[in-house]
């Protein structure tokens, strides 16, 4: 019997693919929003989980579509997959069934409406499945690495973006960029000789799990491509599209923020062009690309709301802290030169 070889799916293809996980996404957002906002919420079928769940019917007939034309012209078993398409396969049986498990869970425990909507296991489950789901086309375009246009990288690149907003969605409880300029100034104005307080230690706790949920999709991006400029921004855009609706657009100040830190990140992208290769420019770009996201992210702040934190420890030690672990990951991701 001939070996059959996988095959890769068309640009149309994964834009397709891109644009339908949209839709899907939105649904999810939309949800997320009326968990924290709609007070009457009680019950499983609103107009919310039918964004969502069409989102996701609509992505799941696409892609087992693209398998059953393969199956139609004589492909079989992994052949009738296309390359990067093969996890989503698994995934999506995997999302209807905590699908279902979910709509018996509000049904016999309740309609989450705070942090437990964060643990619930169907909702991780579900979270898992769909990012498996949605980075379909970041794997089509990792088979093949190199130098992309943007154009030609952009299905790959919003994939990335819905991914990081929502691992950053399911780790709310540690999201800095949900934060107004108000939050931030009170969260790091205290009396020293009382060492802080919990709205202190939730931020910069929370600035250091976003730095991290940020910067790893860029890191990651560049150790395989040469990187477009505009990916960078283009992820901050969509990341912060979708934080301002979970925050009730009351951190729009904050978002303007990270989206001109993502302009930077491209300029840094252009100018050092990071890679493996490039091991020094990549780890100058991995600790200033953070300095600059959160020194922006207190400017902002204190401009917005007419003074700075009054700790300066505080404000100024954040951005460096930031600037290190950046540095860390990158030694972590790309130890050494490869010979």
């Amino acid at each position: 019997m001939l070996q059959q070889g996988r095959i890769r799916a068309s640009y149309r293809t994964d834009l397709v693919t891109v644009l339908l996980g949209t839709w899907f996404s939105l649904g999810l957002f939309l949800d997320a929003w009326a968990h924290s906002n709609v007070p009457e919420l009680e019950t499983f079928f609103t107009p919310w989980h039918a964004v969502f769940y069409s989102g996701f019917a609509a992505t799941a007939a696409w892609i087992l579509w693209q398998v059953w034309r393969n199956l139609q012209d004589g492909r079989r078993g992994l052949a009738a997959v296309p390359q990067g398409y093969g996890p989503a396969v698994v995934a999506l049986p995997v999302f209807a069934v905590c699908g279902f498990g979910d709509y018996l869970w509000h049904t016999f425990i309740g309609i989450e409406q705070g942090i437990d909507i964060l643990f619930s296991p169907t909702h991780l489950g579900l979270i898992t499945s769909m990012i498996v789901i949605l980075t379909t086309p970041l794997r089509t375009a990792w088979a093949e690495g190199g130098s992309p246009s943007f154009a030609r990288f952009l299905p790959a690149a919003l994939a990335l973006s819905f991914a990081t907003a929502l691992v950053l969605l399911f780790v709310q409880y540690a999201d800095a960029t949900v934060y107004g300029a108000e939050g931030v100034v009170r969260a790091f104005s205290f009396e020293k000789g009382q060492g802080g307080s919990g709205g202190a230690n939730r931020l910069a706790a929370s600035i250091v799990v976003t730095n991290v949920v940020l910067l790893t999709p860029l890191l990651l991006a560049v150790r395989r491509f040469r990187v477009p400029v505009g990916t960078a921004t283009l992820l901050q855009v969509v990341v912060m599209l979708l934080s301002t609706a979970v925050a009730n657009y009351e951190n729009l100040e904050i978002a303007a923020a990270f989206v001109v830190s993502g302009v930077v990140a491209d300029v840094l992208l252009w100018k050092l062009r990071p890679s493996e290769e490039r091991l020094r420019e990549y780890r100058v770009f991995a600790a200033v690309v953070p300095l600059v996201m959160w020194v922006l992210y207190f400017a902002v702040a204190g401009v917005s709301a007419g003074r700075m934190p009054s700790v300066t420890e505080m404000w100024t030690g954040a951005p460096v802290v930031a600037a290190l672990h950046g540095l860390l990951l990158a030694v972590v991701f790309v130890p050494a030169r490869r010979s």
